[in-house]
């Protein structure tokens, strides 16, 4: 079966355009309800940071594996359900005998009380051991004007090297697409954050970072074959060509989409919570690189070459990478 993306592709933009809206609404939303349009985590807002290990010098102290989902309970007693809750390992023993908790800003009368708590119910921590941490607000600000520069640096990067490789109007509609796909990602985030509590983290900006390379790969791809099969057949429609370059590309781009979302998809529902939404995060921009790449910088890409013609051609002597 040959895909004809051309046909459709004002059915696809909707679909998009949908999503986007959707997803910018929300973040409306939650600005007003929460004053960010993304759910903040620890990171960005400031809070703070408890490592306790177990002191396993005591008997049977370190016997029993540490259940999370006591920690958990315990913390939900204290008011601290949202809490960010990790077992790890003892740097001397490597086995689980230690939690990580990040939580909102306690005072030292709410440390003592949280510490006690967990320590009822898994055993005596080691006091030389603990770790506690106070990460303020300008902390978080710092974090989040790195990754807004990173952005902003690998999207200039990107066009750069698109319009080298290519021609500007191929960098542009690249460009269109990764967007697209932030701003998805971005959305669906803001959407669960309202109704899930789902909160966006540094590793969320890294996140972001990850999606825009793999997009541009995808779109890199097919574009490579959009020239190569211009010189080929340089009589058909632009259109032919882009549906044809497509189908060519169709079976590397699923197989390269399923085979990285299984494995993400194992660093979900294994991965711990620390990893959970760095993943999730990655699920949907792939899923929107792979989309974008195939129906919205293709399409957009033919729309503008059918309206102007052989001004923006190629120059025919251009190199295909194999």
């Amino acid at each position: 079966m040959k895909l004809s993306i051309n046909k459709s592709r004002g059915l696809w933009w909707i679909v998009s355009s949908l999503v986007i809206l959707v997803g910018i609404i929300s973040m409306v939303i939650s600005w007003q309800q929460i004053g960010s349009p993304l759910r903040p985590s620890l990171d960005f807002v400031g809070g703070t940071r408890l490592q306790f290990e177990r002191d396993c010098s005591q008997p049977s102290n370190c016997n029993t594996p540490i259940d999370i989902n006591v920690v958990r309970d315990v913390a939900k007693a204290q008011g601290l359900g949202d809490s960010s809750i990790q077992v790890i390992a003892d740097k001397e023993t490597g086995k689980d005998n230690g939690v990580l908790i990040r939580t909102k800003t306690l005072t030292p009368e709410q440390r003592t009380q949280l510490q006690n708590a967990i320590s009822e119910k898994i055993g005596a921590f080691d006091p030389q051991k603990n770790q506690i941490d106070t990460v303020g607000p300008t902390i978080g600000q710092e974090l989040f004007r790195s990754g807004i520069i990173a952005l902003v640096v690998s999207f200039a990067g990107i066009v750069i090297y698109m319009a080298v490789r290519f021609q500007w109007d191929y960098a542009v509609f690249a460009i269109v697409a990764l967007f697209h796909d932030v701003l998805i990602t971005v959305g669906i985030f803001s959407i669960l954050g309202l109704v899930a509590g789902t909160e966006a983290d540094s590793l969320f900006i890294v996140a972001l970072l990850t999606i825009t390379g793999f997009s541009v790969n995808d779109t890199v791809v097919i574009y490579d074959r959009i020239r190569e099969t211009l010189k080929i057949n340089p009589k058909l429609s632009f259109g032919e060509i882009v549906d044809d370059a497509v189908n060519q590309t169709l079976t590397r781009s699923i197989n390269t989409t399923l085979t990285v979302l299984l494995t993400l998809l194992a660093i979900f529902l294994f991965g711990g919570e620390t990893l959970s939404n760095f993943a999730l995060a990655l699920i949907i921009g792939f899923t929107a690189g792979a989309y974008s790449s195939i129906f919205i910088a293709s399409t957009l890409l033919s729309l503008w070459r059918e309206r102007n013609g052989d001004s923006v051609l190629p120059n025919p002597t251009d190199s295909v990478d194999a």
